[in-house]
């Protein structure tokens, strides 16, 4: 190519470059891609077209991003670990354009070809127009027929739906003949679902459609900062799965006394409880280890305030700042996979492996434990996962149950979730997007005698 041609070549648009930018930083910084976009789209000063069309490339390319890298490999005849990260991550922009938008083919290479110039250098142009005439060959339904040849049923479906293997076989595990309705379910985005703070707003406030089971939410498209009540911090952003588990806790029958929220960051659930625990005259103690993620719980809960106001610590929950037997009611949301959130976390699926389970189930176990032990006798503790896998769900409990034989016991969680239809599991709850349009939040209420 001539410096003259180089020259004349059109920059490339706002938001494919904030796309890219994005993209650049999930793939190689590990930020999370609802996170780092939204904070690149606050400070860009785009128009809600150009806004939705730079959310879609960065979302739809991190949701069906191993299955482009795949296609990739096919295309340019080399895995795609053998692509610089920089021109891979352009790539897989372009690969979305062509496959899953509605974007001319022509108009899709030439911009992913002016970015990949701009951002990256002269020197991967050639390539970038060569392996994405390729990609073009093909409908995405093609790529995907091509890419399952030869796949055993799971890995069929792991293609088709554009997951990991390993999490399509969980699904599988879980719901049979319902795994590819769940599995499909992961790629459609919500729309954000609002919460109020009990006793500090209503939920009309929210100027959203009321959720069909938490007595507490709604949902609205849009900006979330556009509602008064969230930028006053009356309400909040919050899943109606999170919403219910929450709730769930605060109803059946327990002791007067405070209540615990063990790990509480980012602070939703700790939100709804702490306004729900002043309703019944008690007060909520938040506890979390890191201090970023405290900061964002003490933020969430800063419009409670008089003689029963939440009260925020950093503390290791497997290491507790406080006595056994304290609490009335204890929250144990602890750190999972995260595969019941693939929805709003489109990039988790691939960042996360099977093998990230052993060294998260001796921490669920650890937290469950300490949980139980900082409950009264008569108190009720809520074990909650957003995920719904096996190892982190129904065998954590299982495991503490047993070790603690006529002191713990189940309670008939559903019963707490009147009007939630299929969400028993024995006598705990999952929830699935496919079956209650929530994320897939697992709940077992346990009794301490």
């Amino acid at each position: 190519m001539m410096p003259h041609q180089r020259l004349a070549r059109r920059r490339p648009d706002a938001a494919r470059v904030l796309a890219y930018r994005t993209l650049r930083a999930v793939s190689s910084e590990g930020a999370y891609t609802n996170l780092e976009l939204g904070r690149r789209l606050a400070d860009a000063g785009l128009d809600a077209r150009d806004a939705a069309f730079a959310t879609e490339l960065v979302s739809g390319t991190s949701r069906l991003q191993g299955t482009y890298d795949r296609v990739l490999a096919e295309a340019s005849g080399r895995p795609s670990s053998g692509l610089k990260p920089d021109a891979l991550d352009a790539l897989r922009l372009g690969t979305h354009q062509l496959l899953s938008m509605r974007v001319p083919q022509r108009a899709a290479v030439a911009a992913t070809v002016e970015l990949a110039g701009a951002e990256i250098g002269e020197k991967v142009v050639g390539l970038t127009n060569a392996v994405l005439r390729k990609v073009a060959a093909k409908s995405l339904d093609e790529w995907v027929a091509l890419l399952s040849a030869g796949e055993d049923a799971v890995g069929a479906l792991a293609t088709r739906t554009h997951h990991p293997r390993w999490i399509a076989q969980a699904y599988v595990d879980l719901l049979g003949d319902e795994a590819e309705a769940g599995l499909a379910a992961n790629n459609e985005p919500p729309v954000t679902t609002l919460v109020v703070r009990p006793g500090l707003a209503n939920t009309t406030e929210l100027a959203g459609e009321r959720t069909s089971h938490s007595p507490f939410g709604a949902r609205r498209a849009g900006n979330p900062g556009d509602v008064p009540a969230v930028r006053e911090g009356r309400a909040g952003v919050q899943d109606e799965g999170s919403q219910l588990v929450a709730w769930a806790l605060a109803r059946p029958d327990a002791p007067a006394g405070p209540w615990l929220d063990l790990c509480a960051g980012p602070g939703g659930k700790a939100a709804l409880l702490a306004g729900l625990a002043i309703a019944a005259g008690q007060r909520l103690l938040a506890s979390e280890v890191s201090e970023h993620r405290a900061a964002l719980v003490a933020q969430s809960l800063r419009a409670y305030g008089g003689d029963h106001a939440p009260v925020v610590i950093c503390a290791d929950g497997t290491r507790p700042a406080w006595r056994d037997g304290a609490f009335a009611r204890v929250m144990a949301d602890v750190p999972c996979t995260g595969l019941g959130a693939l929805r709003r976390r489109p990039e988790s699926r691939w960042r996360r492996s099977e093998s990230d389970l052993d060294d998260l189930v001796p921490l669920q176990r650890a937290l469950l434990d300490s949980a139980l032990d900082a409950a009264a006798p008569g108190g009720v503790v809520a074990y909650v996962t957003c995920s719904p896998h096996r190892r982190e769900t129904v065998e954590i409990v299982d495991a503490a149950v047993a070790a603690r034989p006529g002191r713990v016991r189940r309670l008939t969680a559903s019963d707490w979730l009147t009007g939630v239809a299929d969400c028993a599991v024995g006598d705990d709850v999952q929830l699935w997007p496919h079956r209650h349009g929530t994320d897939a939040m697992f709940l077992s209420l346990l009794r301490v005698d």
